[in-house]
C-alpha cells in the first residue's frame, strides 16, 4: 500500500521526533511582575486573567467592580507594559494592539499615545513587567 501527502512519512517523523519518555518538551513559561509579585502564565494567556487568577487586580478603586469584564470596551484595565529584560527600548513580548483596544484607548480619558495596553485585550508570549497607573482607568501616567 502506498500512502501519498503528508501521511507518506508519518510513521518514519514521529518516531524521529517523539521525545524520551520523562522529557519536558513543554515551551517556557512566560513571568509576569506585577508591584511587588511574579506570577508565571501559559505563553498566549490573557494578562487580565493572568493577573485576576493570581488575586491581582489590573483595575483601581472602584474599577474592580465597575468594569466590562474583559470585553475592552471600558479601559479601567488600562496597563504600562514593558519588556522584563534589561533594554529599556525592548518591546514587550504581548500580541499586537487590534482594532476594539486600539479605538478604546483613542477615547478620553486614554490617550493614544500613552503607551498603554488594555489587560482584558493583551496576550502574554514572554517575561513582561505590568505597571498600574493612578486614576480610575489608570490613565495618570505623568501622575507619577
Amino acid at each position: 500500500r502506498r500512502v501519498r501527502g503528508a501521511a507518506a512519512g508519518r510513521d518514519r517523523v514521529s518516531a524521529a521526533v517523539t521525545p524520551f519518555a520523562g522529557a519536558d518538551v513543554s515551551p517556557p513559561m512566560p513571568t509576569v511582575t506585577f508591584g511587588d509579585s511574579e506570577v508565571d502564565c501559559e505563553a498566549g494567556a490573557t494578562l487580565r486573567d493572568v493577573l485576576l487568577d493570581a488575586g491581582m487586580s489590573p483595575h483601581n478603586g472602584g474599577a474592580d467592580t465597575l468594569n466590562c469584564r474583559g470585553h475592552g470596551t471600558c479601559g479601567t484595565c488600562a496597563v504600562e507594559i514593558r519588556a522584563d529584560d534589561e533594554s529599556d527600548d525592548a518591546e514587550p513580548p504581548v500580541s499586537d494592539v487590534g482594532t476594539v483596544e486600539r479605538g478604546r484607548l483613542s477615547v478620553p480619558p486614554h490617550d493614544p499615545e500613552s503607551g498603554l495596553r488594555l489587560a482584558c485585550r493583551t496576550r502574554v508570549y514572554g517575561d513582561i513587567a505590568v505597571t498600574k497607573h493612578p486614576g480610575f482607568w489608570g490613565q495618570r501616567v505623568d501622575d507619577e
